[in-house]
């Protein structure tokens, strides 16, 4: 199975949901603490396993989070420490890059998500402890959540429902928004320690997935979040991405400080389908293809990009 070697540590990574061999790396040097950035767009060869770069772009600070636009091809947008969220377009030369820098947020961006159903816009999460909405064509934020009493980490839109999004956050909560209302419309207790990451289920629009501190994810519903739907444990230190299969309702992958990415069916009672050992430092990113059923990618600390098939060793060659 392809690695790609980063020069910093990597924070994220996601398949484009254009092209079946294209993904983006979002990287941090110095483990994000102080440094630079990069953003690397890589593809697969297709005839060997092997990553090739097909663009890489600088910042001045690390790059925590990376989504890719679902209207425009080759544009992608950035979350990066300093509190800016880049816009960027692979077509273009780097000295061309970025399209735009949007300066609003007034501490780290950890988080971003691109409407996959209206596509004209995205969402960005902040150590501000607020939410913002954008669009490619505006300068500037078209709103800002605040409700949050600490650092968001994660924001996700519902597959279905275009105006509704779940943001994760330090202060153990999840919230669930719409955007035409003037304030959250859920707020689920998850977790007794800090919530880092939220995902919808891509065939239930009601099932949402929150990963946390306390080293467990749960299964919720949102028409009766009292209790969850399950608990996930298996994690030997703090939960940081979850991603729902775009391919099998039942299906999640984790990626966990204790340095494994983790496979589970969450309907089944042994849970826990898959466990990967692949890196040697904290894994903080992980993606399901869209195009290509089973095709996964996880990053870093230990600055390595792996690409491999769901049931097989991703240190294969």
């Amino acid at each position: 199975m392809p690695i790609f070697k980063t020069p910093f540590n990597g924070y994220s990574v996601k398949f484009s949901p254009f092209y079946e061999s294209r993904l983006a790396v979002g990287t941090a040097q110095n483990f994000g603490i102080l440094g630079n950035g990069r953003l690397h767009v890589l593809d697969l060869s297709p005839t060997s396993p092997a990553i090739t770069e097909l663009i890489a772009f600088d910042t001045a600070d690390g790059v925590y989070d990376v989504a890719w636009s679902e209207s425009h091809d080759s544009v992608l947008v950035a979350a990066i420490a300093d509190g800016s969220v880049k816009l960027y377009d692979t077509s273009l030369p780097p000295q061309s890059n970025p399209l735009r820098s949007l300066q609003e947020h007034a501490r780290e961006v950890h988080g971003l998500d691109y409407n996959p159903t209206r596509r004209d816009s995205f969402l960005s999460a902040s150590w501000d402890d607020s939410v913002k909405l954008w669009t490619l064509d505006r300068p500037t934020s078209i709103r800002t959540f605040r409700e949050h009493a600490y650092c968001v980490y994660s924001v996700a839109w519902n597959p279905k429902h275009a105006d509704v999004f779940a943001s994760a956050s330090g202060d153990c909560s999840v919230r669930i928004w719409d955007v035409r209302e003037p304030g959250s419309t859920m707020i689920i207790p998850g977790h007794q320690h800090e919530i880092l990451a939220c995902d919808w289920n891509k065939y239930d629009d009601c099932l949402i997935a929150t990963a946390s501190v306390d080293k467990s994810i749960k299964v919720w519903d949102v028409r009766n979040y009292r209790v969850p739907v399950t608990v996930l444990n298996g994690h030997g230190y703090a939960v940081r991405k979850i991603k729902f299969s775009p391919h099998r309702r039942n299906l999640i992958v984790s990626c966990s400080y204790d340095m494994t990415v983790c496979l589970w069916d969450f309907m089944i009672e042994d849970a826990l389908v898959g466990r990967y050992d692949h890196h040697t430092e904290f894994a903080v990113g992980v993606d399901m293809s869209v195009l290509v059923e089973g095709l996964m990618a996880s990053t870093g600390w230990d600055e390595h990009v792996y690409v491999w098939q769901q049931g097989m060793d991703p240190r294969a060659a």
